[in-house]
């Protein structure tokens, strides 16, 4: 609602106009364009703030996943160099027994070469007795003696050191007996065998 105020001094006692006052202007109402440039200019302003906002958030959000990639990064990156320590580790201790088995090993070869005349003496039956002890030890390790005879030859596990012809195609690149035995820790030869070997010659016609 517009209040309209008449200035007096314009105006005679009698209601008629006083010449030489000039007239008033007519006041516009208060607040009317003020308030609604007011409200665009703050309706602006929260726009660009919210945009900023997020703005930042995404900004912030690409760097935290940036951040947990770099860790998930490293952290695989560790887990693969304990494996590898590991894993070498393990290798180490494998070759260290396999130097340290060879030894008995050895010594076994002495008391088979000695029990290849076994005559049911007491001191042979002494040293078989020895023999089976260390073998026992050997297969507490891990490593156990590979038996050869009457499978294919199999030049990763033994040496072919001689030959025999034979007459049985079944026999052909089988190994016929062993002159050292091979042994295996966990499935790899760490020594391999000295066998003999069939070959297979085809009879002659008459």
């Amino acid at each position: 609602m517009t209040v309209r105020v008449n200035d007096k001094r314009r105006y005679n006692p009698d209601g008629t106009t006083r010449p030489g006052v000039p007239e008033a202007e007519p006041e516009s109402p208060s607040g009317t364009a003020t308030g609604s440039e007011g409200g665009e200019a703050s309706a602006g302003a929260v726009q660009d703030e919210a945009a900023q906002l997020r703005a930042e958030l995404d900004a912030a959000r690409r760097r935290v996943d940036e951040l947990a990639r770099g860790i998930q990064d490293v952290m695989r990156d560790r887990d693969e160099f304990k494996q590898r320590i590991q894993r070498e580790r393990d290798r180490l201790i494998e070759v260290e027994k396999g130097q340290v088995a060879l030894t008995i090993i050895e010594a076994i070869d002495e008391l088979d070469h000695s029990l290849a005349a076994d005559d049911g003496s007491p001191f042979a039956q002494g040293i078989r007795l020895i023999r089976d002890k260390l073998l026992q030890k050997l297969q507490a390790s891990g490593i156990e003696r590979v038996d050869l005879v009457n499978r294919p030859y199999d030049p990763n596990a033994a040496e072919a050191v001689d030959m025999e012809l034979v007459t049985s195609p079944a026999k052909n690149d089988r190994v016929l007996s062993e002159q050292r035995a091979a042994y295996a820790l966990r499935g790899r030869v760490i020594r391999p065998g000295r066998v003999k070997v069939g070959k297979y010659v085809e009879p002659a016609k008459a």
